[in-house]
């Protein structure tokens, strides 16, 4: 017996869901010309040793990109996936555990990646 307001608060956005939208926006735009990097660049490392690959990423610019490449990545996935958890879980507690988990998966992928890069990029996986 609760009014069509009482029912709808605590359920609405509190102004959060404009700015998860926006980031997970800026996500995706900042994908489309890293992406497009990205394939090109292994487009163009086809048929090589390893050892170009390694001499590659260890420049600048590419282990940059590489990096930027990684944490768009992952927060852009973080982004979209709480989103399914949002509308398709409905036990609040459930809820809570899946979004911690996601967010330690994406969290910890994005930093096993950085690492495996700045360790490319540093001469450690020689």
């Amino acid at each position: 017996m609760r009014s069509p307001l009482g029912r709808a608060i605590g359920l609405g956005s509190a102004k959060e869901g404009v700015e998860h939208w926006w980031a997970q926006r800026i996500t995706a735009i900042a994908l489309v010309p890293l992406s497009l990097w990205f394939v090109s660049a292994i487009i163009g490392l086809v048929g090589v040793d390893l050892e170009t690959v390694q001499n590659w990423v260890s420049l600048p610019l590419p282990a940059i990109l590489l990096i930027l490449l990684l944490i768009a990545t992952f927060y852009h996935v973080s982004l979209g996936l709480q989103v399914v958890i949002d509308d398709y879980i409905h036990t609040e507690l459930a809820k809570l555990g899946l979004i911690v988990v996601l967010r330690l998966l994406c969290f910890g992928s994005a930093v096993a990646g950085i690492f495996a890069v700045v360790s490319i990029a540093l001469g450690g996986a020689s």
